[in-house]
Order: C-alpha cells, then structure tokens, then sequence
C-alpha cells in the first residue's frame, strides 16, 4: 500500500512538472507571438494583472484556500503598495524585454535572479552569504556575459528591461518573505491582492499610454480577433503557470522544486529556440547553459547554507520542543521558497 501510495504521488509530482512546462513555454510563445504583432507590453501586462484579478477569487474559494487576516492600513501602505507598484512595473519590463529579444536570450538574464537578490538582500537586510553562495554567482555572471556578447538579436533596449524587470522580481522576493511571515497570509491569497491592486493602479496608467497609442495608431485591425484572443490566451495561461508551480510546490522539498525550475528555464528556451527559430550560435548555447548550471548550484548552495543554520537542541530537550523547532524550521524554509513563487 506504501509503495502504491508513493508511485502514485512520483507519477502526480511528474505530470505536474510536465504541465508546467508545457504551460510556461506556450505562454512564453505566445506572449512573443502577440508582441510581434501587437507592440504593446502594458496592454499585455494589464490582461494577465485581469485575468489574475477575475479568476483568482472564485476558483480559491472553491479550492478551498484559507481567506487572509486583515492587515493594518498602515502595514498595508508600507509593504503591500510598493510590492503591488513593483509587480506590474516589473511586468511590463519583462514584457518589452521579450518584445525587444528573443525569449532564449530574455530567460538567460532573467537567470541573473540570484546575483540581484544576493545583493538587494545585503543591502536592505544585511544578510551574509557563505563564500559557496557567492562561488555560485560566477557560472551565472559568466553565462549571461557569453550569451549576451554571442547574441545574433542583441538590443541594448531588450537587455535593459529583462535587467531591470529580474531586478524588480528580486524585490519582490524579499518583501514578499516579509508579508508571508508577519501575516501567515497564504502566497495563492497574496498573489490575488498584488494582481487586484496592482490592476487597480495601472490602469490610469495604461489608459494614459497605451490606450490613447491604441486609439491613434490606423495600423491595429481591430476586428482581427486573433490578437485578442491571444491575449485572453496569454492572461489565462500566465495565471494557470503560477497555479501548476504551487501545485508542484506543495508536493516536493525546497531544492527539489528548485532543480525543476532551472529544468523548467531550460525546457523554455528550448521550446523557444525550435518554435520561433530565432538564430544562435554554439557560443551562444554554452553561454545559456552556463548560466542555467550556474543557477543550479546557487539553489544548492543556498539549501547547504539552510541546513547549516538549523540550531541543534540539547539532548536532554523534550521530544515536544524538538517537534515544535522542526516544524518552525519546516514552515520557514517552505515559506521562504513559496515567496520566490509569486514572482518568478
């Protein structure tokens, strides 16, 4: 019964993994193919912030996703207003970058993640790395550098956003830890309240910008209902992504959702480079595959430096405090990870 048990959870753990990245390469696809077509990175921001905000509600409720304590307006103005303006800043960079370069070249910067939240959580949290952690970072500096200088596609533009939109995504990481802790609010809930948020303050915004763009530029076939459809498409399966990798996520440890995730980066650009058929070079695969690796023993790493600070009670402790102090140290480190989930 415990073998059948444990192949039936390996064979769930598998197909999830598969969905994932069939979902995440198709949205990566699409999204490109709508931004080829319809150069407007905020629009295409605002439909996912939408589809966020209209599908999230009813169908966590009918999964039964546990509803969020009430927070102070004062901690609301402080933590939850920033991270919201920081999500859809941080989308729409992304989305100009993969607009600007091919999507192979977007998720090698994006991979880049570590080194910024390295450095961003240094300075504004004084954390300290083990000298492992900081090895790590220079397959990724490497990679990226290789892939950047081999790019047949290069554009300073594209390179600029995707930098700065894995730079607003470390931000989030480190704040979003910050409001999981203090509040005990699920991370499916506080993805809702960012997306509704973050919607609510960028569609001035975007009606400033785009919608008047929109309403000028001739050359937009508005009866052509394939673009709109494609954005529909590109808004669900963004929200669905995020979904299939808390599904994996409640399923494994830490650092085995993190070697899916690099596996995951890897299937993208993949995908990518077959279906799009942007060119490349050798080099230029070294360089991405160097990155992705790199990133890979960042996670490592970061599990070894976990484990290390896990404090040892003494053995005469009650077995009862030894179960609180795992289950804290569980929670935090589960906690930790499922904070990087929300903006990955």
């Amino acid at each position: 019964m415990a073998d059948r048990k444990q192949s039936r959870e390996v064979c769930t753990i598998v197909l999830l993994c598969v969905l994932w990245y069939a979902v995440s390469s198709t949205n990566n696809v699409v999204g490109k193919t709508v931004l080829s077509e319809f150069p407007y990175p905020m629009t295409m921001t605002m439909v996912q912030l939408l589809s966020i905000t209209v599908l999230s509600g009813p169908l966590f409720n009918i999964w039964g996703v546990r509803k969020y304590a009430g927070m102070s307006w004062q901690y609301y103005l402080k933590l939850i207003v920033p991270l919201a303006f920081g999500k859809f800043v941080a989308s729409v960079f992304s989305h100009v970058s993969i607009w600007k370069v091919p999507v192979s070249y977007a998720h090698t910067v994006k991979a880049t993640m570590p080194l910024f939240t390295v450095v961003l959580s240094r300075i504004i949290m004084g954390e300290r790395q083990t000298s492992k952690v900081y090895l790590s970072l220079i397959p990724i500096i490497a990679g990226v550098a290789i892939a950047t200088l081999t790019e047949i596609s290069f554009d300073l533009v594209g390179l600029i956003s995707a930098l700065v939109a894995t730079a607003g995504f470390s931000l989030q990481n480190i704040f979003s830890k910050k409001v999981l802790r203090d509040t005990n609010v699920h991370h499916l809930r506080l993805l809702h309240i960012l997306g509704r948020l973050a919607l609510v303050m960028f569609l001035p915004v975007w009606a400033y910008i785009d919608l008047r763009s929109l309403w000028n530029d001739k050359s937009v076939a508005y009866q052509d209902y394939r673009v709109i459809a494609l954005l529909i498409v590109d808004g669900v399966l963004n929200w669905l992504q995020n979904i299939v990798a808390f599904s994996v996520l409640s399923l494994v440890t830490p650092l085995t959702y993190a070697v899916a995730n690099c596996s995951k980066r890897i299937f993208v650009i993949a995908v990518s480079l077959f279906v799009l058929g942007n060119p490349v070079t050798r080099l230029n695969v070294c360089g991405m595959l160097t990155a992705i690796f790199g990133v890979l023993f960042y996670n490592k790493a970061k599990y070894d430096q976990r484990r290390g600070e896990k404090t040892v009670l003494p053995y005469a402790e009650k077995n009862q405090h030894i179960n609180n102090n795992f289950s804290y140290s569980s929670y935090n480190s589960n906690t930790r990870t499922k904070g990087n989930l929300l903006f990955s």
